[in-house]
């Protein structure tokens, strides 16, 4: 099992034939993804050949819907249009909308956010994340395909770099999902979503938890994990060195006197049981002794 994403999802890509559609899809095509079409409304009946595959181009996500039964989309529009994309997407009533594009403008992701909220039927990851990974299953969006395996443990990290990395140090034990959730301060699923469809899956035993310096997220997931995770979950916090008032990559990634910082995420986490690693690497190693013994 898997969450969100598993062998059966059927994917559409928004802005498909762009430069960075087409070098995305063909990536996630090599990994074993099902993708059914594209949508370009300015070619739309067209076919493009992309790693040997011929993909439909569809004038909107509603009539790649219709025509192929699509439930995910990944979007690659570039930012000005990645509201539109993804309104168009929550319109059709896609179930899953993995919006890979940095750059949103903030008051485009919580309008947008908001809308899906209100339609009720749509879950969006990101904006500006890796998407997500069920390895050997599916793969939505920028995760290298061939750096891990199937496992029993999920993955959730606001960075795409530190979600990679974890994926490579326990790769002999392999992942059920991995998910990067974007570093914005407006992000459609969080934490804590993710950390509740792990605990419901029967397939995931652990969880690795990636933050970083900037909000209360992980505080609240702190919160989350104390009253209804039962799975157990270690945790990193990227940006015990930041300097303060300064954003670290990631447009949420900031500091502002004691708030938003790494030790007081450590912290929060901590006080919960959940174990963090100082590095990566001793992230990496506590998870293997908790699943290993």
């Amino acid at each position: 099992m898997a969450i969100f994403l598993t062998e059966n999802s059927r994917v559409v890509v928004q802005g498909m034939t762009g430069s960075e559609g087409t070098k995305h899809t063909e990536r996630m095509l090599a990994t074993g993804t099902r993708i059914v079409g594209g949508t370009n409304p300015k070619k739309a009946g067209t076919t493009v050949s992309i790693g040997g595959a011929d993909l439909p181009v569809f004038g909107t996500v509603a009539e790649a819907m219709t025509e192929t039964g699509a439930d995910v989309s990944v979007v690659f529009v570039p930012p000005a249009g990645t509201k539109a994309a993804v309104v168009e997407a929550v319109d059709a009533g896609m179930p899953l909308v993995v919006v890979i594009t940095e750059g949103v403008p903030v008051h485009d992701t919580a309008w947008f956010f908001e809308y899906s909220q209100q339609r009720g039927h749509t879950r969006i990851i990101g904006p500006n994340c890796p998407g997500l990974i069920s390895p050997g299953k599916s793969n939505a969006g920028i995760i290298p395909g061939t750096i891990t395996q199937a496992g029993r443990i999920g993955l959730v990290s606001k960075s795409g770099t530190l979600t990679y990395q974890m994926m490579y140090e326990l790769r002999d034990l392999g992942f059920s999902t991995c998910i990067g959730i974007g570093g914005d301060p407006v992000i459609g699923t969080t934490h804590i979503d993710a950390l509740a469809a792990f605990q419901a899956d029967p397939d995931t035993d652990a969880v690795v938890m990636i933050g970083e310096i900037g909000g209360d997220a992980e505080e609240r997931a702190a919160a989350y994990i104390a009253e209804h995770v039962t799975k157990p979950v270690v945790g990193y916090v990227a940006g015990f060195t930041a300097p303060e008032g300064k954003t670290m990559g990631h447009a949420g990634a900031i500091v502002s006197g004691s708030s938003g910082t790494a030790q007081a995420k450590q912290e929060a986490l901590e006080a919960v049981g959940v174990r963090v690693g100082r590095t990566p690497s001793e992230t990496a190693r506590l998870m293997r002794e908790l699943v290993t013994g």
